[in-house]
């Protein structure tokens, strides 16, 4: 069983930067890929980046925000992080942690992740 919790979203201005977190509740978090997706009202979930697992641990960002995003974990903290740069107002949306369980290389289907956070909220003001 995996658990994920999100914090760390908010509101901020255009060009700011934020971090949000997913704590991951888990009895083998070093075998799980870890991914961040973000859906914006009435858009699909669309999918971000994610950090695989041991040995590779690299980390794939989407083409679409690979100049401003980063993604990276802690597995000793039991958490992955989001890292935004220069946000702008199309960022606004609900970001949401995932686990594929499997810790398939390259996972970035909605499908691929068994397990989901909550979300949590970033609106962006212009």
């Amino acid at each position: 069983q995996v658990q994920l919790v999100e914090s760390g979203g908010r509101l901020v201005q255009t060009g700011d930067s934020l971090r949000v977190s997913c704590k991951v509740t888990s009895h083998s978090i070093s075998t799980l890929t870890l991914g961040w997706f973000r859906q914006a009202p009435g858009k699909e979930r669309q999918f971000l980046g994610a950090v695989n697992t041991w040995p590779r641990r690299s980390a794939y960002i989407d083409d679409s925000v690979e100049d401003r995003f980063l993604v990276f974990r802690d597995n000793d903290r039991k958490e992955v992080y989001l890292e935004m740069f220069g946000v702008v107002p199309e960022d606004t949306a609900v970001y949401y942690c995932a686990a594929d369980e499997y810790g398939k290389n390259n996972s970035r289907l909605v499908s691929d992740f068994g397990y989901w956070g909550r979300g949590t909220q970033v609106t962006v003001s212009s």
